[in-house]
């Protein structure tokens, strides 16, 4: 069921994330970020939310119908559905935070656009079960590059082949890694020189 998962989480950052990385790196080139700063909003939710693309769309769409013909082939009951999907939903939380700090990394390394396919690169590797990696490569892709919590963890959810522990630990990888995000941007923002600096 990872590969899968996979394809619904390329679809999740080519629709919601990419565009809006790509606008953030736009706009630290180009001395525009005064104006997002200068709202009375936050300006991590601002850059995050205000860009979708259709581009990514038929990946969600192929990545939910193959969730779905698996799962009737498998036998998979509505309720086996809704146990994964808060594991989906913190999977989804916590590439949005690993994606915001590459945005955020902007400040310093202006042209990033390639770094972006590093993580598309790691989300790759989340189309085989954790499982299926040797030992080195599993602690990597599980405490270094937390790509076992964006795929392995839910498909093993929907498959009710998932302890509460890695549930719980998803939840907490999600939240921290959020906060995360939310610190780094605020300590990149002191580096950003403005266009009127």
């Amino acid at each position: 069921m990872c590969w899968a998962s996979s394809p619904l989480l390329q679809g999740f950052s080519s629709t919601f994330l990419a565009p809006n990385l790509n606008k953030i790196v736009r706009q630290v080139q180009e001395g525009t970020l005064d104006f997002v700063l200068l709202k009375p909003i936050s300006s991590q939710f601002w850059l995050s939310t205000r860009t979708l693309s259709p581009w990514g769309i038929p990946d969600l769409l192929f990545g939910l119908i193959m969730i779905g013909y698996a799962g009737s082939r498998l036998g998979i009951t509505p309720l086996a559905y809704l146990l994964a999907l808060p594991a989906l939903i913190f999977g989804f939380l916590s590439l949005y935070s690993l994606w915001f700090m590459l945005g955020a990394t902007s400040i310093w390394f202006v042209k990033i656009y390639n770094v972006t396919e590093v993580l598309r690169g790691l989300l790759e590797a989340g189309r085989f079960p954790i499982v299926a990696y040797p030992l080195a490569y599993r602690v990597f892709l599980t405490f270094v590059i937390p790509v076992a919590f964006l795929t392995t963890i839910p498909a093993q959810a929907l498959l009710g082949q998932v302890e509460w522990g890695w549930i719980l630990g998803s939840v907490g990888l999600a939240i921290a890694l959020l906060q995360i995000s939310r610190w780094f941007w605020r300590f990149a923002l002191r580096f950003y020189t403005s266009a009127s600096s």
